[in-house]
């Protein structure tokens, strides 16, 4: 067992890695929430048929009363449509205060579990179980929780910590390629922005089989780094907006595909290597540094480049949390392992987005 503490005065909480860790999840989850009698599971059409009777044995077995609610896999659900479906299930299951909701799932599934806990009845506690790489490294950590909206994603949101964070490596064995490498985008992302050693450790695993020999170091070493940032800035204003490298362009190219051409990670690989392109473009990135980053992304099966237009590129730009006014903070590298906010207007940035540069 590996066991990382996200130590926020008041809301601490550990991670805990280990093989095998979904058939504890009762013992785990009745050792933070000792006063529970009900906990609500959430998750997808995908999650529900591997891992759900495992896990609702282990909470029956701690003496939770468990009940199920189920969303189609994929982005369209995390919505409002669904938020309050939720919420009304969560009321008709008979939710009380000392209570809690588990998300089973990956990081759709997380997003609208959290969202649904920190907002019925003022906010509930709720357990993190993650499924999938990319929410394994990312997104079930940090307490970000959230839902899109027509105009974009994530926009409607709270930061909402979880009570506990489990995550057995054995879930990823189920994981198509696609998916799994889905998730090596935002790996990558932490030795670009933190880690020179750990982007050298990855480029030398460039298949699956390497990878998930090491992955109990690779979901370690990136929730460790995750975790030292959100103490220092868990409201992200600060250094936590390191994190979003790549996110400000891979966030228009999600929006160039309608949110279902390009998966998460594939747009924030592409968005990756162009904001290095544009950060050597500056003269804050070192010129070796684009190259680098895109054979670390090609080896892995990413894109290194989206087609996107104006429009969406301006749309992205517009709603990216990092503006204020006429400015945006773009994350840029100065070398690997060392992120930097530069802040630039926005009317800088569009004439920097030239298809010759991208």
């Amino acid at each position: 067992m590996t066991t990382l503490t996200v130590a926020l005065p008041g809301r601490e909480y550990d991670i805990l890695i280990q093989r095998g860790l979904l058939s504890q999840a009762g013992e785990r989850v009745r050792a933070v929430l000792p006063k529970a009698r009900k906990l609500a599971v959430v998750t997808d059409t995908n999650v529900h048929p591997l891992c759900y009777d495992q896990v609702k044995a282990g909470l029956q077995l701690a003496g939770f009363q468990v009940g199920l609610f189920v969303i189609p896999a994929g982005e369209k659900s995390k919505d409002a449509a669904h938020l309050v479906e939720l919420w009304e299930y969560l009321m008709h299951f008979g939710l009380t205060r000392t209570d809690g909701v588990i998300a089973l799932g990956g990081g759709v599934v997380g997003d609208l579990a959290g969202f649904a806990a920190a907002t019925i009845l003022r906010g509930v506690a709720f357990v993190q179980i993650p499924t999938t790489l990319l929410a394994q490294v990312d997104s079930s950590v940090g307490g970000k929780v959230a839902v899109d909206l027509e105009h974009g994603k994530n926009l409607a949101g709270a930061f909402h910590q979880p009570k506990l964070v489990l995550m057995d490596p054995d879930t990823l064995d189920t994981l198509p390629l696609p998916q799994f490498m889905d998730g090596m985008a935002e790996v990558v992302k932490y030795g670009c922005i933190w880690d020179a050693e750990f982007f050298n450790f990855l480029t030398a695993r460039p298949s699956r089989p390497e990878l998930t020999a090491d992955i109990e170091h690779i979901l370690y070493t990136c929730c460790d780094i995750k975790r030292k940032v959100v103490m220092e800035d868990e409201r992200d204003t600060g250094l936590r907006m390191l994190l979003n490298f790549g996110h400000t362009l891979g966030h228009a190219y999600e929006l160039a595909g309608h949110y279902t051409q390009w998966s998460h990670g594939q747009a924030v690989a592409a968005g990756m290597c162009a904001a290095a392109k544009l950060g050597a473009a500056l003269g804050v990135t070192r010129s070796e540094v684009p190259g680098r980053i895109e054979g670390a992304l090609a080896a892995l099966g990413l894109p290194t480049s989206i087609p996107c237009s104006m429009e969406d590129y301006a749309a992205a730009v517009g709603l990216d949390k990092k503006g204020a006014g006429a400015d945006i903070t773009l994350i840029l590298l100065d070398k690997i392992g060392h992120a930097v906010p530069h802040k630039l207007p926005k009317a800088q940035l569009m004439g920097l987005l030239d298809p010759r540069i991208l």
